[in-house]
């Protein structure tokens, strides 16, 4: 970590680190630089060149210069004054006038920019190229609207990591000789650069990514836009109102922005979602997937049949998409009435964190997606990134690309997204069952092994190959040396000086030959035969590590073993370890609900299947409320308690409801639940109205708060040696979501809506002679579903079948076990 340093800008005095940009203190101190080109994150491109600024009497760019301590910063000169207004009237050559209809209007940095700067006339002019307009998939692109500020290309590299967009040849008229000498020389170079480029797709004339939108949040203009929201509002007219993303843990920070359906229909419609995007991104479904609400009303006798139901249940089963105040409205049920709660996620959730905290010595993971972010070394274990989490899967990105960074991902199906990381990221697609051998490899390779217990160290022995390879070491030696002493003499009290011995503990460099091969847990992982040449330039620049742990490892065979050996690599590694809840609330309902693994007789299915159903999707026999509707909060990956609020008005019953009529609540609304969370699980006492939920200036997240960790007593169990797990010797396929779809709520959204199948690589239809479209037989003992060939050209091996379609029913096929599983199929 760099040290705190002291600048001055604008005769305010600013604290920071040593390398900071002078652009983002100035930002964290409300100090005022303008900047189009830049994002918090990602690496400055120098575009736009309106940030420039005097530091120490220098002209610099506030986006590229590094703050030194004592270092004197003044925003605004005569010249600087000069430079900016030059920029602003070069971006308004030829940019066209139709900010009446253009979606950007009213939120338009060029517009902004240009009030700013105080342009009123215009000095320059060059004839205008053509510039086709292109339509991306959700995405519209307008090229005549483009500024070509980079914003969109720098965020699809350094942060989503797709790399899908780059500048292309424009075609312009060179810049007419005279006028290098007549303007300012950063509004020539800025004009210079932009005459000769254009953004385009890097694949041609598609654009070949992972849909996640980013770059229509980050343009400052109109040229990117949501073909969905194009010419349907303007942005002043919208409500904002922020919320947290409902469909993955990471719990992304949003604003639902609403305003009336239309003149003659006066119900709220959701028209579109936006981000925070210089602090937080948002993939795909958070951005396209927002209209997934129920627009139910109150039915008495469905809910008369619900309490009759309750009455007659002994089992409430029910998934993870719902708020912490609900889940503890279940456990409260549960206490009050003796309902068994079942919900499999999440039980399988808390196991794994239960051991892990056992042999941690805390009760809950150690890292944060900005642990990721900040790391060198990633290594992710047990997740299919792109799919299960794509903040993660940013946060990796962004650390590989702007910490110079790099790691291993563990997978047993090969993916193009992760390999499109960089060549510092080295992939180990290993076979379905070793992932106990990873977090082997892991503690292997950086664990204290003088502090590891004796057991697990002379275990890890075994799997040590010895080489000649000789390293200089410093080590602690006793060394027994005759020194002179100064004592008082007992009878007459006068000092004398006599020689005795002393023992000192002094350093001392030797030589040792070390045993640093891991060819045999290398070779359980299939690994790369370069694996450790690939890693080594990685491994001498290693300062902060992070272990991602993903699903594939909460219902392993192994399970039990692999979170305690998650435990000790937290403990005696410099990792920080990730165990990343697999649903929105995964981690919130395994620390409120006392889970159960069996169901009774009666079951009342809360959005799951059962007796009696209560659905958000308006599919079950009394309805609730989607969470966009609700008010309430999450506990997220960061182990963050963040909180939502209702983005469209909801008129049927609630859980709550349904509480108070079997006696368990005396509360008018949900969220009064939210200050009784349980304490002793790490949550705060705190009224649902006082939770913050917004960004610094500085980038500072403000929302809810973060739980309370606990000591746990570390557990005398022991850790147990690999075992060989029978191998897959059939078809072995996966059970994940393909990109944008995480659940039945996603698929239900207007631009989402999409069917399930298997989904194939190219591989695996080549194997079995498969063409997209085919139907085919899956078949696990006795039972068999018919899925549609779907095509994934995002994955490089192997085949899935996700859950987000209710008509397939990937239970019947997987159970409640590990992700991968042994088929037999056959073309229809």
């Amino acid at each position: 970590m760099s040290e705190k340093i002291k600048i001055i800008i604008d005769g305010k005095e600013c604290e920071t680190r040593d390398g900071e940009f002078i652009l983002n203190v100035a930002r964290a101190n409300d100090i005022f630089i303008p900047a189009i080109c830049y994002l918090t994150g990602c690496s400055p491109t120098l575009a736009c060149r309106l940030c420039l600024v005097e530091a120490d009497g220098k002209q610099v760019y506030a986006c590229n210069a590094k703050a030194k301590d004592g270092m004197n910063v003044v925003t605004v000169t005569e010249n600087i004054i000069k430079e900016r207004r030059a920029i602003m009237e070069v971006y308004d050559v030829n940019h066209p006038l139709e900010c009446g209809v253009c979606d950007q209007s009213g939120e338009c940095e060029l517009q902004n920019y240009t009030l700013e700067m105080g342009v009123d006339e215009q000095h320059y002019a060059i004839r205008d190229t053509n510039r086709p307009i292109k339509d991306w998939n959700f995405i519209h692109y307008d090229a005549s609207l483009c500024i070509v500020c980079e914003r969109c290309v720098t965020v699809c590299k350094d942060l989503i990591g797709d790399s899908a967009l780059k500048t292309v040849p424009r075609g312009g008229d060179k810049l007419p000789k005279e006028l290098k000498n007549e303007m300012p020389k950063d509004a020539y170079a800025m004009w210079n650069k932009l005459q000769k480029s254009i953004i385009g797709a890097v694949a041609g004339e598609e654009l070949d990514c992972t849909w996640c939108g980013e770059c229509i949040a980050v343009c400052p203009v109109g040229a990117l836009v949501s073909k969905d929201y194009m010419y349907t509002t303007n942005s002043w007219e919208l409500n904002k109102i922020p919320a947290s993303c409902a469909h993955c843990s990471a719990t992304c920070h949003l604003f639902y922005e609403t305003k009336h359906t239309s003149i003659n229909n006066p119900e709220p419609k959701l028209y579109r979602v936006t981000n925070e995007f210089h602090y937080q991104p948002l993939c795909g479904a958070g951005r396209f997937g927002f209209d997934f609400e129920n627009r139910a009303k109150k039915d008495e006798k469905a809910f008369e049949n619900a309490i009759n139901a309750f009455k007659k249940a002994d089992t409430i089963k029910f998934d993870s998409y719902i708020t912490n105040e609900e889940a503890l409205i279940l456990q409260k049920l549960k206490e009050k009435h003796g309902y068994k709660l079942i919900n499999q996620d999440a039980l399988n959730y808390k196991k794994f964190l239960n051991t892990y905290s056992k042999f941690s010595g805390s009760s809950l993971y150690s890292a944060d997606v900005k642990n990721v972010h900040e790391s060198n070394f990633v290594v992710s274990i047990g997740s299919q990134l792109k799919s299960d989490n794509p903040r993660v899967r940013f946060a990796y990105n962004n650390a590989v690309k702007m910490n110079k960074g790099g790691g291993i991902y563990f997978h047993p199906l090969k993916d193009s997204v992760i390999e499109s990381l960089g060549k510092s990221v080295v992939p180990v697609y290993h076979k379905p069952l070793k992932e106990e051998a990873a977090l082997y490899l892991i503690l292997e390779m950086f664990a204290d092994k003088e502090k590891l217990p004796k057991k697990i160290s002379s275990y890890l022995e075994s799997f040590h190959t010895q080489i000649d390879k000789e390293i200089e070491e410093t080590i602690k030696e006793k060394v027994t040396q005759k020194v002179k002493k100064k004592v008082k003499d007992e009878e007459t009290g006068e000092e004398k000086e006599i020689e005795v011995e002393e023992t000192k503990i002094v350093p001392k460099k030797v030589k040792k030959t070390i045993k640093v091969d891991h060819t045999k847990l290398l070779d359980m992982l299939d690994a790369p035969s370069n694996f450790m040449d690939k890693l080594e330039k990685v491994l001498s620049k290693r300062e902060k590590s992070t272990l991602i742990l993903g699903e594939d490892l909460y219902t392993h065979p192994r399970a039990e073993n692999i979170a305690r050996l998650a435990g000790l690599i937290d403990r005696f590694t410099d990792f920080d370890v990730m165990i990343i809840p697999s649903k929105t609330n995964t981690l919130g309902v395994s620390l409120i609900c006392d889970l159960d693994e069996e169901e009774g007789d009666f079951v009342i299915g809360y959005n799951t299947d059962g007796d009696f159903v209560l659905s958000a999707l308006g599919d079950g026999d009394l309805d609730m409320p989607a969470l966009n509707q609700q008010e309430g909060t999450f506990t997220n990956i960061d182990k963050r308690v963040v909180p939502t609020n209702v983005a469209l008005p909801y008129e049927g019953y609630v859980l709550n409801d349904i509480a108070r009529a079997l006696g368990v609540s005396d509360k008018d609304y949900t969220i009064e639940f939210t200050k009784e969370l349980p304490k002793e699980k790490g949550f705060k006492a705190i009224d649902f109205d006082e939770l913050p939920n917004h960004f610094t200036n500085a980038g500072q997240e403000e929302r809810g708060y973060i739980l309370e960790s606990n000591k746990v007593a570390i557990s005398r169990e022991k850790v147990e040696e690999i075992e060989e797990l029978p191998e897959f010797n059939g078809v072995v396929i996966y059970r994940c979501e393909p990109v944008l779809q995480f659940s039945p709520f996603t698929a239900k959204t207007h631009q989402l809506k999409e069917c399930g199948g298997l989904y194939a690589s190219e591989t695996f239809m080549k194997e079995f002679e498969l063409n997209e479209g085919d139907k085919v037989k899956i078949q696990k003992e006795n039972n068999t579903i018919t899925l549609e060939v779907k095509l994934d050209d995002k994955i490089g091996s192997g085949a899935y079948i996700p859950t987000f379609d209710k008509k397939i029913d990937a239970g019947k096929i997987f159970g409640n076990g590990y992700r991968f599983t042994e088929v037999n199929i056959e073309k229809v």
